[in-house]
């Protein structure tokens, strides 16, 4: 036995297989014990697949199958047969799962009529019938997406267009306002002008068919003599006619409702990009263009109002360049998107992107992780796991005015809200997702992937809101993270043993679970055979809890199941649980900016409660003491000389306080406030700021016994009922006994 745990212990120390009774795990197809219930998530109700709603802003940009479901069997499934109606809907809703996980794809009214179909057709009359009554009461529509490789882009892609359409729809309601107005403005001066008087103009608005009602040459010659001679200056008519060129022939958002005769080369804009230097190159090639869309904007406005000073504003818009742009001019125009991989971020992009974090441009960039286990030029010698992605969150944090929000792909969902927030933040933003998609985790579909990483720590959630507050209190959100207040998250775990006995456990599961998912670091776990297992192999959690040299003895393993869930146990080597340390560390920080077992605020906290106890000890020092009673006089006792008499007099005794009378120690009071909070007549401070009971009969027996209750020192004593009519005085003095 000795020689086998000397094999298992140079394992974990240097990675080496030394002896017999340690297994490769390659080829095991071991998944950590805690994933033993998710081997077929089609039979599970969670967030995905998501469906990526069409035209129903008031519903969200983005809904969950199991919630669209929910809606379905909330309208039809009222009556008797509500029961049936549920049943059958979870089976569609299951059957849907399975066409997304054979590869189906496309709008959620198709895949619901296929496996509505697909179940009709093993189904009876009452299936058919439930089926039915769903299809028509489903009002939602939409592709539908499962956590997958292109789900990230799809999502993300989906909010900044919803959010654009916003946009879009406010410019095209501006724009037609501006246009009309400025053509009435010219239509008006045309009518006055003698071109629109003559006799040809007068025919032409009458129409062919009326033309030989009216002797328009009379006419003419009426409106001539009687209207208004004034018609606008040749120089606010050019300008007039200019604007209204310019806010016709924009390229930046598509009018709907008219047809586009522009040329090939005059198309709208796209604002979607797969490189930052595209998006950046673009940006800066259109904004003459956005100047002189603002400008027209600007112009027309004062124009319609009549307000437009040509020896005033002619000269302040000849000037105006990028530099007048502000923040409401900027989010007129569309921002732009960039979808790009984490492994194209690198050298001239990067850089790029650094570029357009810290101009502040409108640019939301999606920067996707497939694989957070790649390995480094360094080597195997140095595991640095997730180190692009913690680069590019920090770098983004860093900048101080960059939207961050960092999520697993599994956890998008939950944070739509904030997705959405970042599209609509006037400025850069940074989504870094891990999708999953590794490819190399054994056959784990990247949904169970992603949320292990969230869930190991290994890439955490959260969310930098720079609009959101002037603190980091305000800015920085960390709560999505499962179990935010521990270094990991901790949950249940049962197995049965030899002896089918149920055996309950509590797991930890950290980023060494994670790692065991990926193939590729087969190398760093031993699979050790039942028979050999020993009090010397302690949960990955314990190693992790306790310090380096009370564990030198212990060996650090992992509950895991195979593919016919027989739990197995695994030895981990220790460049693992280092680079785990490593990864709490990261965490440690992440929490400290989320304000949780903050490093300032405990030190702070220590501080003052180290105060707070020596000022007590102090009192306790300098509290008067009851004098020794002093001896009767008798007849021999000794005159008293000049000196004796000026000594002070010996302190009184302190009477004994009488326990049907409420009290509060005094001395001891740490004036806290909680008894003046609760009634500020009966209890006052002195002039050492301590408290007593000032006024017993100026409050209830009930007031007093919750004083009592929440004095932090315990130095309050009710003493018994002033008023024996007082209601609920059975239970109050119950209540009161620990304190008399």
């Amino acid at each position: 036995m000795h020689s086998e745990l000397q094999a298992q212990l140079a394992f974990h120390l240097t990675g080496n297989r030394p002896g017999a009774g340690l297994e490769v795990v390659a080829g095991l197809g071991l998944h950590p014990a805690l994933f033993a219930g998710y081997r077929d998530l089609t039979k599970l109700r969670y967030d995905f697949p998501l469906v990526l709603v069409q035209n129903a802003t008031d519903r969200g940009f983005v809904q969950c199958l199991s919630a669209i479901v929910d809606g379905v069997v909330h309208e039809i499934a009222q009556g008797d047969d509500g029961e049936r109606l549920t049943r059958h809907l979870l089976r569609l809703e299951q059957e849907i799962r399975v066409l997304m996980a054979e590869g189906a794809s496309g709008a959620l009214s198709a895949l619901w009529e296929k496996a509505a179909g697909r179940l009709a057709a093993r189904g009876d009359d009452l299936l058919k019938d439930s089926l039915n009554r769903a299809s028509t009461a489903l009002k939602i529509d939409g592709k539908v997406v499962d956590c997958s490789s292109s789900m990230p882009a799809d999502l993300i892609n989906h909010a900044w267009a919803s959010v654009q359409e916003k946009k879009a729809s406010k410019f095209r309601e501006d724009l037609a306002r501006l246009t009309q107005k400025l053509s009435d403005i010219l239509q008006v001066d045309r009518v006055r002008s003698k071109a629109g008087q003559s006799a040809e103009s007068l025919k032409a608005s009458v129409g062919a068919s009326h033309g030989e009602d009216f002797d328009f040459q009379t006419m003419s010659r009426l409106l001539t003599k009687s209207s208004p001679k004034a018609t606008l200056p040749e120089s606010r008519r050019r300008r007039i006619e200019s604007l209204l060129s310019v806010l016709k022939s924009q390229r930046f958002f598509a009018v709907q409702g008219s047809v586009d005769k522009r040329g090939a080369g005059e198309k709208t804009h796209s604002f979607v990009f797969e490189q930052c230097t595209a998006a950046l190159a673009a940006y800066r090639e259109r904004m003459p263009e956005a100047i002189e869309l603002a400008k027209a904007v600007a112009i027309a406005g004062l124009e319609i109002e009549g307000e437009y000073n040509e020896a005033k504003h002619d000269a302040f818009f000849k000037e105006f360049d990028a530099a007048g742009l502000d923040e409401r001019d900027l989010a007129m125009f569309p921002d732009y998107l960039v979808l790009i991989s984490a492994e194209k971020l690198q050298g001239v992009e990067n850089d790029k992107l650094m570029e357009v974090f810290s101009a502040g441009l409108p640019v939301k960039i999606l920067v996707q992780t497939d694989d957070l286990l790649e390995a480094l030029p360094a080597g195997d010698a140095h595991l640095a796991i997730g180190v692009r992605s913690k680069q590019l969150a920090s770098m983004a944090l860093g900048l101080n005015e960059v939207y961050v929000l960092q999520s697993s792909g599994s956890n998008l969902f939950q944070f739509r809200d904030r997705i959405l927030k970042g599209i609509a933040y006037a400025g850069p933003a940074l989504f870094s997702v891990f999708s999953g998609s590794t490819g190399k985790a054994a056959d784990l579909p990247p949904y169970l992937t992603a949320a292990a990483a969230m869930e190991s720590r290994v890439f955490p959630a959260f969310t930098y809101d720079p609009s959101a507050g002037a603190d980091w209190a305000s800015r920085f959100y960390l709560e999505g993270n499962p179990q935010v207040d521990r270094d990991w998250p901790v949950q249940s775990f049962a197995y049965e043993d030899a002896e089918l006995q149920k055996i309950p456990q509590d797991l930890v599961f950290t980023l060494v679970d994670f790692v065991a998912c990926d193939q590729r670091y087969a190398r760093h776990f031993a699979r050790v055979p039942q028979a050999k297992w020993n009090a010397s192999m302690v949960p990955v959690g314990e190693c992790l809890a306790g310090d380096t040299q009370s564990l030198s003895e212990k060996i650090p393993c992992l509950l895991m199941v195979d593919r016919d869930d027989v739990l197995h146990k695994v030895i981990v080597d220790d460049k693992l649980i280092q680079e785990a340390r490593r990864c709490r560390e990261m965490w440690h920080s992440l929490q400290e900016l989320g304000g949780i077992h903050n490093s300032h605020a405990e030190r702070l906290l220590a501080r003052e409660r180290k105060v707070w106890e020596e000022r007590q000890q102090h009192e306790v020092a300098v509290a008067p003491k009851p004098a020794a009673a002093a001896p009767a006089a008798t007849p021999a006792a000794p005159v008293a000389t000049a000196d004796a008499a000026a000594m002070p007099a010996p302190a009184e005794p302190e009477q004994e306080k009488s326990s049907d009378e409420p009290y509060i120690e005094t001395p001891r009071c740490t004036s806290c406030d909680e008894c003046t909070q609760i009634n500020n007549v009966m209890f006052g401070y002195d002039a050492n700021k301590q408290a007593s009971v000032v006024n017993p009969d100026a409050g209830t027996y009930r007031q007093l016994v919750e004083a009592a209750e929440s004095c932090q020192v315990s130095i309050i004593h009710p003493g018994k009922p002033r008023n024996p009519n007082e209601a609920g005085l059975e239970e109050l003095i119950k209540r009161a006994e620990p304190f008399l």
